[in-house]
Parts: structure tokens; sequence; C-alpha cells
């Protein structure tokens, strides 16, 4: 196996386009906020210096509305499916702990964690935040929606410290109602994956036409560390523990 390098050996970008667009018509200039500007170049770097690799998954989570219901009432708390999400990241995770690493700054060492702390990324009137959910896999659903709903009106709040933000392990991105079947998430470096997933749909799944709710999921990784095979298991092992966690 070669060496696993953190930096591409060189980039050569062509410059950005300097346009003047008032040439063509009316315009209005509208400056970036900081954490936009700091998103930006965050994702840019993320983008050019990890190979991504996308692969896509489907997960049976028919019954998971009941249970929410179920246990949101027993607890006396709304849950939302993104605390579903977040177990079944951890389950995965635990499964397949190079999902769980991070190649070191020297590029030579894959860092394996022995933690685990689940990144969701939500967006906010000031730009993308992601605020990390820590020791994920000591909390229950009902502790993780609570922490969830903190974090995400205290992100669209005032937004949030750089220690609510930092020591994740894998990130979700989950576009939730808002629609779409698949997408390309970005990793969020030093994390070597990141889920995406998007509106849930009914599809049939036998002769009979029976409905299923199906879960479209998309994983991004960084084919330094993993391959195709490695994907595969890990939306497998994500996609069965939603569909036992729907189960009840």
């Amino acid at each position: 196996m070669s060496e696993l390098k953190p930096n591409p050996p060189g980039l050569d970008l062509a410059p950005w386009p300097q346009i003047d667009f008032a040439e063509y018509g009316p315009v209005e200039s509208q400056p970036m906020s900081r954490i936009q500007s700091v998103v930006a170049k965050t994702l840019s770097r993320n983008w050019v210096m990890i190979p991504h690799v996308t692969h896509h998954e489907e997960a049976d989570i028919s019954g998971l509305d009941a249970i929410r219901r179920r246990d949101g009432e027993a607890n006396g708390i709304k849950l939302t499916p993104l605390a579903y999400f977040v177990k079944a990241a951890v389950a995965a995770l635990q499964q397949f702990p190079r999902f769980n690493a991070s190649i070191d700054g020297s590029g030579k060492n894959l860092i394996l964690k022995q933690y685990c702390h689940i990144g969701i990324a939500v967006d906010t009137p000031h730009g993308l935040l992601v605020p990390v959910i820590r020791n994920a896999d000591r909390k229950s659903v009902p502790e993780i929606a609570v922490e969830i709903s903190e974090l995400s009106q205290a992100a669209r709040g005032k937004g949030l410290p750089m220690d609510k933000m930092s020591g994740g392990c894998f990130t979700i991105s989950s576009l939730g109602s808002v629609g779409g079947t698949s997408f390309t998430p970005i990793i969020n470096a030093p994390e070597v994956a990141v889920m995406g997933i998007t509106r849930s749909f009914e599809k049939p799944v036998n002769v009979e036409g029976q409905l299923r709710t199906t879960l479209p999921l998309s994983l991004s990784y960084d084919h330094r560390v993993l391959n195709g095979a490695d994907a595969a298991r890990f939306c497998i092992a994500f996609a069965q523990s939603l569909a036992e966690q729907a189960a009840g």
C-alpha cells in the first residue's frame, strides 16, 4: 500500500475569473458572512485535498414514525428521525472502526479513535454549522434528541463556540423533509466519511405492490483510507440498524 499523504503533491489552479457582471445587466453585491467565508474555505480545501467517492444505498425505515411517536410520548419530548440516524451511525462505526479514524498530520499514520462523537450539519441563517454530539454511544435516543434540539437552537441563534463543533468522528448531513433523492456530501476533515440523507419515500418491494418506507443514503468516503466494499458494508450496517430501530 502506498504511503498516505494529507496534501496533494501540488496544485496548479487557474486564477478565479474577474468579471464585471454589471456589464451584462443590473446586479447587487452582498458580502458573505464571516461564517460563510470560513465554511467556503474549509469546504474548498476538503473537496480538493480528499479523494471523494460517494456510495448510494437505501434503508427500510417502515414503522419508524410510529416508534418515534411512541418513544416521544413516553419521554415527553419531540423525537426527530435524526436522533435515530445518530444511533445508526454509532452502530455502524462500532462494527467498522476504520470509519472512525483520521489520517494524522504526517500522512503516515491512521488514528483509530476509541470514542464516538457524531457531528450533525445544521443549516443556520449564518451558514452551515456542525455541532457535535459527544459520546453518542453512551446516550439513549431521547437523550440524543434533546441534545440535538439544544445545539440546533443555539446554532441558529447566537452561534456555537468552537468546542461545541470540534472533535467529531463522523458527520450526518440530513436534508430531512426538504427533498432530494441523493447527493454528494463533502467530508468534514479530518474525518474520513460523511453520511448524506434525503427525504424518505414509499417504494413497492414485491409483485403484490407492498409499500415500504425507504430512506436514501449517500455515503461519501476518503478513498485513501476506505474502498467501495468498505462503504457498501458500512451502509448495510447503517441501514440494518435503522430497520431494527423501526421494528421497535
